[in-house]
This record gives C-alpha cells, structure tokens and sequence, in this order.
C-alpha cells in the first residue's frame, strides 16, 4: 500500500473516530435534557412546586397567556397556583430534544395533556446547561392546539 494511500485511510478513520465521539457526546446531552424535562414535569404529578423551582435559572423567562414573567421569583410565583390542589391540572412530557454542538443550550418540546389525558397545547423550552449535567430552563413558551373541528 502506497504512503498516500495509508495516510488517506489514517485521516478517514481519525474523521469517523471524531465524528462518532461527538454523535455519542450529543447523544448523551439528548439523554440529560429529556431526563431533566422529564423531571421538571414530574413535580407537576407530585404536586411540588419547591422542585419545580428549583429547575429555574434565576433569569428565566415564562410566556404566559397575560404577560411575560421575567425571572426565577417572578416564575415561581405565578406557578404556585398550578400546584395548589390534590391534582394537577395538566401535564407536559419532553417528545423532541435538540442540543447545540457547543453542548450549552438545548430545546425540549412536547404536548400538554388536560387531566383527562387530551391535549390542549404543546411547549418548548431551552434550557441551559450551568455546570455538567446540571440544566436549568431559561425560556419557556407554551401554544395552545388548534381545534380544527370548530367551525
């Protein structure tokens, strides 16, 4: 085999080796961010509104139906009413994680279901990564579904 040749097929396999690390680091901030969504839902289900809190940035950003709320306490708040009651009155689950190659931001999306299970709106969030496997949400907007039956 010529010089050239082994260098080519040398720098190809290096490539595929690079390439195939930064498939499985992405593929791990996948796996953390659906986890996080998964669990900032759950204390909707557990009716715990100081965990809730605890998955804020402290310059998170909500958009909610009235007004934008700016920030963890602002946030916090304004959720509290959510997690008064024996049940919750929705839920959310994460069904699509993105997360940038840098590995620091991500976004999550998914379908908020009624009590009964229907869906009545979808989210997004980004969140940021504030140390390794630490994520924190800094945006979150939430879009009611479309009822296309109605006249």
């Amino acid at each position: 085999m010529s010089k050239l040749l082994s260098l080519i097929l040398l720098c190809t396999a290096c490539l595929l080796t690079t390439a195939a690390t930064a498939s499985d680091k992405n593929a791990e901030l996948v796996r953390q961010v659906m986890q996080t969504e998964a669990a900032f839902a759950k204390t909707m289900e557990a009716r715990d509104h100081q965990a809730f809190s605890e998955f804020l940035a402290e310059e998170t950003i909500f958009f909610s139906s009235k007004k934008v709320l700016h920030g963890k306490q602002e946030v916090a708040t304004a959720w509290k009413r959510f997690y008064e009651g024996a049940s919750a009155p929705f839920s959310w689950a994460p069904e699509t994680v993105e997360v940038l190659e840098s590995g620091k931001l991500a976004l999550s999306s998914g379908p908020v279901r009624d009590p009964q299970g229907k869906l009545v709106a979808t989210f997004t969030s980004i969140w940021r990564q504030e140390s390794p496997g630490v994520w924190r949400i800094v945006f979150d907007k939430g879009n009611d579904v479309c009822d296309c039956n109605k006249p």
